[in-house]
């Protein structure tokens, strides 16, 4: 049973006034970047700094990612208000040790700075990726779709995008300020389609944002074996991708890139 989900969407770009370097006054775009605090049977998480694209489907891959919840029949409902800057989640039957099991928080790398609760390579030996190929072609045609996207970055900058695909189809397309923000929308948007896991062996993950271990270990959770980003890779990100066999591109913009692990797993 799907959970009850609120459309709590809030404008995305607001404009300012600002400055050239002529001295004169024009008006431009900027995204919004507001609080979001989740709690969750009244007790109070963390707090999120979103966009606000997708607030509900970020609550929901937030605690799939952070594996606070197991399924999503857990959740009865997410209600989001923005007027208080809240996403009140209830559960179906609480979490069990929810106080131990959020007690230690790792402050992740980037814009808006993400949470991670718990050890973070807890899991990281138990994840079984497949080894699914992606073609050459494939990848120029995800870096071109990427390109036509109508985005907000274009309008305004300062956000991250990530896609989910199949080939060089387009699934899903989120925007946030931070890339953790936009991959963890990506992971609830998968569990609302009933896309586990275990049904990710022929999607690949595309983000604007640096491949850290953050990155690699969500991607793997969610069961995707194929990571493309515009962006470097970092060495624990690199290191973390080895072990648990997921293939990485990265510098990746017209018909340039670098593959940095897994490589064979790139045909011509």
């Amino acid at each position: 049973m799907l959970p009850k989900l609120t459309q709590a969407r809030a404008p995305l770009t607001r404009e300012i006034f600002a400055v050239n370097e002529l001295g004169e006054t024009t008006v431009v775009s900027i995204p919004a970047e507001r609080p979001l605090t989740i709690y969750v049977d009244k007790r109070e998480l963390v707090t999120l700094m979103t966009l606000g694209a997708h607030p509900e489907k970020l609550v929901l891959g937030f605690l799939r990612n952070q594996r606070l919840i197991e399924s999503i029949d857990e959740i009865e409902s997410i209600t989001v208000d923005w007027d208080v800057g809240a996403a009140a989640v209830k559960t179906r039957q609480g979490i069990s040790d929810i106080e131990a099991r959020t007690s230690k928080r790792v402050v992740t790398t980037g814009c808006g700075q993400g949470s991670m609760f718990g050890d973070m390579m807890a899991e990281v030996d138990q994840l079984v990726l497949p080894a699914a190929t992606l073609s050459q072609s494939q990848l120029y045609g995800i870096v071109n779709a990427i390109r036509l996207q109508e985005t907000t970055y274009k309008s305004s900058g300062s956000v991250h995008g990530c896609a989910l695909f199949r080939g060089e189809e387009m699934l899903v397309f989120v925007e946030d300020v931070g890339r953790h923000n936009a991959i963890d929308t990506i992971a609830g948007w998968m569990w609302l389609q009933n896309i586990t896991s275990m049904k990710g062996d022929d999607k690949v993950f595309y983000t604007t944002g640096r491949l850290t271990s953050e990155m690699v270990i969500k991607s793997g959770q969610m069961g995707i074996p194929i990571l493309v980003s515009r962006s470097g890779i970092t060495q624990m990100g690199h290191e973390l991708a080895q072990r648990i066999g997921l293939c990485t591109i990265g510098r990746a913009t017209n018909k340039r890139y670098l593959s940095f692990t897994c490589s064979d797993r790139l045909t011509s």
